[in-house]
């Protein structure tokens, strides 16, 4: 199958883990464990499904593709993990639109990476859909920053959110190029879950939640976002452009703001829908302007 082939297929999947990781926010605010511990408990509860996953697809060699790529495998779990950490003490300190917000200015910081580690300077026309998608984002969660104390430092760390997942999503790039979708979600997925239980504990935050409901929560996170979120996005970065997945996920806001329509009662505005709808635009003329260069800008 052509790569042009391929890229319709990973755009629908790139957009299907948005739509997924776009719940995480809910499920965040209303989770009875603390930020860090709730984040240990989405990698963690997820981590059966994701080695059924590898062993099923890749049998013997999922153990050994590890050793194939320890470097970026090791990057990439070690990237989301500082990722759910400071985005989740995020969404606990700031408004959830704010931490969204934030988290999502991630294609910054892939595309200066790509410039400035790979020499690999984007177009204007790309450059154009990025700006437009993010005035857009802007728009959608309309940019009520507050200058209390609590919510500088809650927009501070959703500003380290966007640069850690930067991080991850160009580990994850890397990695896929040698090693399956399969094997780096499990096995990142395991280095997470590694990182994120002792800083958890360190912290002093609430380990376990108290009720069922809570549990609940908890394993909501865990198959939605992690499972199925984050394997879809994996899946589409293997075959798209890493600039452009990234500023794929952009859909995330969107479909953030729409949840908490339907689920909290937020209405959306004019001025939000029409930042939705910006969003959308961007998306589709940095697309474009990838396919057209026929490179991984």
């Amino acid at each position: 199958m052509s790569a042009d082939a391929r890229r319709g297929p990973a755009l629908a999947a790139l957009f299907a883990g948005a739509t997924a990781i776009a719940t995480s926010a809910l499920f965040v605010k209303v989770s009875e464990a603390g930020p860090v511990a709730t984040g240990f408990w989405r990698v963690f509860l997820a981590l059966p499904f994701l080695w059924a996953w590898a062993l099923a697809a890749d049998g013997r060699r999922h153990l050994a593709n590890f050793a194939t790529d320890r470097r970026a495998i090791l990057g990439a779990g070690a990237f989301f993990a500082g990722d759910l950490a400071v985005w989740h003490w995020s969404i606990v300190l700031t408004t959830v639109a704010n931490a969204t917000l934030l988290a999502n200015l991630a294609p910054i910081f892939v595309t200066l990476a790509v410039w400035l580690v790979w020499r690999r300077p984007p177009g204007g026309r790309f450059l154009a859909g990025l700006a437009i998608a993010i005035l857009g984002m802007v728009t959608l969660v309309g940019g009520d920053f507050r200058l209390t104390p609590r919510e500088i430092a809650g927009n501070a760390l959703g500003v380290a959110t966007a640069m850690f997942y930067a991080g991850y999503q160009l580990a994850v790039t890397g990695a896929r190029a040698r090693v399956s979708t399969a094997s780096i979600m499990a096995w990142s997925s395991v280095v997470t879950a590694a990182l994120l239980l002792p800083l958890a504990i360190v912290s002093g935050e609430r380990i376990l939640p108290a009720t069922g409901t809570g549990w609940a929560t908890l394993w909501g996170l865990a198959l939605v976002s992690q499972v199925a979120g984050q394997s879809l996005i994996a899946y589409a970065m293997a075959h798209l452009p890493a600039t452009l997945s990234s500023v794929g996920l952009l859909l995330q806001p969107v479909m953030a703001a729409v949840f908490a329509w339907i689920l909290l009662g937020e209405t959306l505005g004019g001025l939000e829908i029409a930042g939705g709808i910006a969003v959308l635009v961007g998306i589709r003329i940095a697309r474009e302007a990838s396919a057209a260069r026929g490179v991984a800008s």
